[in-house]
């Protein structure tokens, strides 16, 4: 479904836009295919490019605290210069790839809480932008992403929240300025030694980095801290895992682990994590000085984004 509208950066009488997703349900790294429909209105105009965005919202960590910011954080040019003559009604087909680190933003047909995605039309005309158009997308797991979110949920971890952290974390290459924590409360066979868990998938073409945060109780002697394992897993091996055994195993793990030293893991394959006592905070590279480029607080498409949520 699009949002039909003026662009009115370009007067009473501009052309209207409105882009049309061919299926609003996409997957990192697959493509997301439609078309920017294009009705001339009582004059001539040249089109100069016309560019789509994805849109979100991210925690920013600030010198005063955390707060959200929205912005783009992938662009694309689907179309270059163009005449649109008075009335004239055309239509540009495209197909982007989403980048492999999209977020999640549906599972099994579920909104996450937390989580909003879209995509943005601009419309550049004698170099004036128009941003006059913002569909919902549905970003879906990955088939090895979805069988670990499964198996989370066989062993009881029930979902509490999802958001976005602007940052790199240490030791994990990525692509984008930001990374999503899907946030778990622990079934009770776990709850003895671990408050929440907060869960991050870094994905590329070939694997995707699993990395787990543990909210761990304190002991008789000792105070509550944080856990960390980081784990990688070939996208081969969706279907030929039992992921609930090797979630448990990487949960069990964090359990018998107290070490309070500075450290993270740098485990490959399924049975090896890093523990230590430090907070996300040390973790978590490149957050300090500002925002990531593209990302404003308070932007105007907030609005945009409340308007489809509600519809949701």
């Amino acid at each position: 479904m699009g949002l039909k509208r003026m662009l009115g950066a370009f007067g009473v009488g501009g052309p209207s836009v409105d882009t049309v997703l061919t299926d609003p349900d996409a997957r990192p790294g697959m493509p997301l295919a439609g078309s920017v429909n294009l009705t001339g209105g009582s004059h001539d105009v040249e089109i100069e490019h016309i560019t789509l965005a994805l849109v979100t919202r991210v925690e920013v960590e600030g010198g005063s605290g955390e707060y959200g910011a929205t912005g783009e954080f992938f662009r694309v040019t689907v179309s270059g210069p163009m005449r649109l003559g008075e009335g004239q009604q055309t239509s540009v087909p495209f197909q982007i790839v989403l980048p492999w680190e999209t977020p999640i933003t549906t599972v099994y047909g579920q909104h996450l809480r937390g989580m909003t995605m879209g995509v943005r039309t601009e419309v550049a005309i004698a170099k004036a932008v128009d941003k006059g158009d913002l569909d919902p997308v549905s970003v879906h797991p990955l088939p090895i992403q979805e069988r670990i979110l499964e198996a989370f949920a066989r062993l009881g971890f029930q979902f509490k929240n999802a958001d976005l952290e602007y940052g790199q974390i240490a030791g994990v290459h990525q692509t984008l300025p930001f990374f999503q924590e899907i946030e778990y409360y622990p079934p009770a066979q776990y709850a003895h030694g671990i408050n929440e868990v907060e869960l991050t998938f870094v994905a590329n073409p070939h694997t995707v980095e699993v990395v787990l945060e543990f909210d761990k109780r304190g002991g008789m002697f000792s105070g509550g801290h944080d856990s960390y394992g980081r784990y990688t897993v070939p996208h081969a091996d969706a279907d030929t895992t039992d992921w609930a055994r090797v979630v448990d195993g990487w949960v069990r793990e964090a359990l018998t682990h107290y070490q309070s030293a500075p450290a993270y893991g740098h485990g490959h394959g399924y049975g090896h994590g890093g523990h230590g006592g430090v907070g996300m905070g040390g973790m978590v590279a490149g957050v300090a000085g500002g925002m990531a480029a593209g990302f404003v607080a308070g932007e105007v498409i907030d609005e945009v984004f409340d308007e489809f949520e509600g519809e949701d």
